[in-house]
Formats: structure tokens, sequence, C-alpha cells
């Protein structure tokens, strides 16, 4: 069963903020909840659940890596990382893959904000105009191996 939800913004301001995704060179669709952002060779999203995607997003910004990043809300953390560069990335696509992490490719659609979902609303962490630019994705791989790495070494320096 589909659900819908009753938008917390009016159907002017959705409007402008489609605009101003449109504006920037990202294919968006207003959808009955919100806006979504059409995933294509542009740009595509990387969605990291629970204390990863906290850690991921901390690497990220103290290494000047980061980019925009929107929160979906629910029981556990899930961020969605917006990335470029998949096209040329089969193996940094595969490894996120592998580390857990679901890659938004192909025309999917990724909630941009003020899309109401069913635990609330998306939410820019980082705003695209807070963030330098959009990362590639090989960037976003190398930060999740880097803190799922981090951690494993930690575990085991820790078990000796």
């Amino acid at each position: 069963m589909r659900r819908t939800f009753q938008p917390s913004v009016s159907s002017a301001e959705l409007y402008a903020t489609t605009q101003g995704y449109a504006e920037r060179g990202w294919t968006v669709a207003e959808t009955a909840n919100g806006v979504s952002l059409v995933s294509d060779r542009t740009v595509c999203g990387v969605e990291v659940v629970g204390e990863l995607a906290t850690r991921v997003r901390n690497y990220l910004e103290s290494n000047a890596l980061i980019g925009p990043v929107i929160d979906v809300p629910g029981d556990e953390p899930r961020e969605i990382y917006l990335v470029t560069g998949i096209d040329r990335a089969a193996l940094a696509v595969a490894a996120l893959r592998e580390m857990g992490a679901v890659v938004h490719c192909d025309g999917a659609g990724i909630p941009l904000p003020p899309t109401q979902l069913h635990a609330g609303s998306a939410s820019w962490i980082v705003a695209p105009d807070d963030a330098r630019w959009i990362p590639p994705v090989v960037a976003l791989s190398a930060a999740v191996r880097a803190v799922r790495g981090g951690s494993a070494a930690a575990a085991a320096r820790a078990a000796s």
C-alpha cells in the first residue's frame, strides 16, 4: 500500500525548492510527498546507516571532503551522501555495497528536503550551499573503508 503524507510546505514553497534544485543541474521530480532527486550520471546518492554514517561524515569533514548530506529520519541514523563520478568507479561502487552501503543510481529517486517521509521530513545535514563541492564516489568509498578499517584495527589492538 502506498502512503502519502501531508506536505509540511506550501505548493509555492515546494515549487521554489524544486526550481532551486533544478538550477543546480539536478534532475528532480515532484512527488506526492515532496521532491525527489532522480539519480543520473551527474549526481547519485550513497546511503550509510547507523554509527558508521556519523563516523563517515566526521571523517569527510575533518579531511575537507564533505559534500551535501541528507538526513533520512527513522529508528537509526541514515544519511545519504550525494556523489559524482559513479560511471567511472565500478570498483568503488562494488566496495561500498560490500561494506553495507546502498548506492542510489541509474534513475533511483532520492528524497530531497523537505520531502515528508514516514518517520518525518528529510533534511540537510550539510546543505548544497554549505558544501564546496559534490565529491566523487571514490572519496566516499575511501572514507567508508578508512573508518571501517580503523574500527577493525582498534578492535584487534583491544583484543590483543
